[in-house]
């Protein structure tokens, strides 16, 4: 490998070639949504957890089962409901007749990567049986703990428009994802290019036929390189800057936690190898600073009420913190 400035080697060219491969092969099924994609990948390979709200049909599900079998992973679904309990979520003891003993049935969160459909559907009870497998990848039911393999990632979905049925995700288990992606509408030429795919071929055909390009031990590998990946102490300071400014910004109530701010360390240090750096640039992390925040934050009643999004105060948050030369 090449060498570079300091002890830091470049990225393997086999890595930036399997992770441009992986984008390649989702674009060939998914229109548009690039961002979302990488923000996918970025949270897969810093080992973190995805929240995804859009919409119905713009390809939440789709995207994440595919990137699933991209990855050569164990794939998991569970649709949240009103009337869902935590045991068809982590699973249950079962007494078994034949030889007087309790057997435990393994519930849909024992796989690598779990899609839990429209998350906030469930009441508190049931979303709080991922408190413990989200932060600790383990399980533990009648004081017997399960612990999880070593790629698992919980992708949850939920719709910002229908509110009938649903409730609000608590602060604690918001700050369990990595990221909140929102996916959009596709735009006129992306709408009209979807329609043209499903009018050639059955993309649902399309997706089981998709095979593995990523093993769990290529993913491994990188992410020991993600670690080695250079930041300069100036942009860990940056970060801290960032999350300290939001707790301390009138126009917001609740800032985000330290957890957050390692969340955005490890984060822009997984997207510099997708990226083919074995650097961290300001510019790396001001792109990962609105996904990182925007479901950490809170903001105050005044500046709700005259109709600023969380989003524009974290970008106004960005531009107000100086970026180190």
């Amino acid at each position: 490998m090449e060498e570079t400035t300091g002890t830091n080697v470049t990225p393997p060219p086999f890595f930036f070639r399997k992770t441009e491969e992986l984008k390649k092969q989702i674009g060939n099924i998914i229109v548009g949504q690039e961002k979302a994609v990488e923000l996918i990948l970025t949270a897969i390979l810093a080992d973190g957890h995805l929240l995804i709200e859009g919409v119905p049909g713009t390809a939440k599900t789709l995207l994440a089962k595919l990137v699933s079998k991209l990855i050569d992973a164990q794939f998991s679904r569970v649709q949240f409901t009103p009337d869902l309990m935590p045991s068809d979520v982590l699973g249950t003891t079962v007494f078994n007749m034949q030889n007087g003993t309790f057997d435990f049935h393994r519930g849909p969160v024992f796989a690598d990567i779990i899609l839990v459909d429209e998350i906030n559907r469930a009441p508190a009870k049931t979303q709080s049986a991922l408190f413990e497998v989200m932060e600790e990848r383990q399980v533990t039911i009648d004081g017997t703990t399960y612990p999880m393999g070593e790629i698992y990632t919980i992708i949850a979905t939920q719709n910002p428009v229908e509110h009938e049925g649903t409730y609000r995700l608590p602060e604690v288990q918001l700050d369990r994802f990595l990221f909140k992606i929102e996916m959009e509408y596709p735009n006129l030429a992306e709408e009209a290019w979807i329609l043209e795919r499903h009018n050639q071929e059955n993309l649902s055909v399309k997706v089981k036929q998709t095979e593995p390009i990523l093993t769990k031990e290529e993913l491994f590998a990188m992410r020991r390189e993600m670690r080695r990946v250079f930041i300069e102490p100036t942009l860990i300071r940056y970060i801290a800057s960032l999350v300290y400014h939001s707790r301390n910004s009138k126009a917001i109530y609740l800032g985000a936690s330290p957890r957050a701010s390692v969340a955005l360390l490890q984060a822009s240090k997984a997207y510099a190898i997708l990226q083919g750096r074995d650097f961290v640039t300001p510019g790396d992390i001001q792109f990962l600073t609105v996904p990182v925040f925007r479901h950490r934050l809170i903001l105050t009643a005044e500046v709700e009420m005259e109709g600023y999004t969380t989003e524009k105060v974290i970008r106004r948050l960005i531009e107000k913190v100086e970026v180190p030369q």
